[in-house]
């Protein structure tokens, strides 16, 4: 299988970053989210923006503004952008077509909502054998009626640490982490 890497940023869609939807530590995730597009973009790795797709529904048609990527993500034309249909990423989509077509098998994951389409992406890549990084502080959510928003994501990167792959691996990394270890991006 081929070792490239993409960066993959879900859903940082105006539409999930609302007053009515406020998420945890947002200015502080889309600024790691551009570190690190800025780093993978210079390794020459792929950097894939997955926006939900809700057209049929009245929530982000696309091309309506609360499909747009948010305004503070740096978004280069070398990146690929996916629509996405359902809260894992690969249903009915194009990102393993690709995948397949730049020789992709190790994917680095961020985005929102770390307990919905973050997590059902990370499922969907274990059991299709992708090697996983998910970048722990990279992924945000909002406030549940049970827990805090910030529990939401210390206890999904504590689950997702302790995941046992079908074939590849994974790792939950933060971003300082991948950013001084070549090796992860080598």
């Amino acid at each position: 299988m081929s070792t490239g890497k993409a960066l993959l940023v879900i859903d940082m869609q105006k539409g999930s970053f609302t007053p009515l939807t406020p998420r945890y530590d947002t200015e502080g995730v889309v600024l790691r989210i551009n570190a690190l597009t800025e780093l993978f973009r210079e390794l020459n790795h792929q950097v894939f923006y997955i926006q939900h797709d809700g057209t049929g529904s009245g929530e982000f048609e696309k091309y309506a503004t609360d499909w747009e990527n948010l305004e503070e993500l740096i978004v280069e034309p070398t990146d690929i952008l996916i629509d996405k249909y359902a809260n894992d990423v690969f249903y009915k989509s194009e990102l393993v077509v690709k995948l397949k077509e730049l020789k992709i098998n190790h994917l680095f994951i961020t985005g929102c909502a770390t307990d919905f389409c973050v997590e059902s992406t990370i499922q969907s890549a274990l059991t299709k054998d992708y090697n996983i990084t998910v970048v722990s502080d990279g992924h945000t959510t909002g406030e549940r009626p049970h827990l805090a928003a910030v529990k939401v994501i210390e206890h999904y990167n504590w689950v997702w640490n302790n995941m046992i792959p079908t074939k590849g691996k994974i790792d939950v990394k933060s971003t300082a982490e991948i950013r001084s270890d070549e090796q992860v991006l080598l």
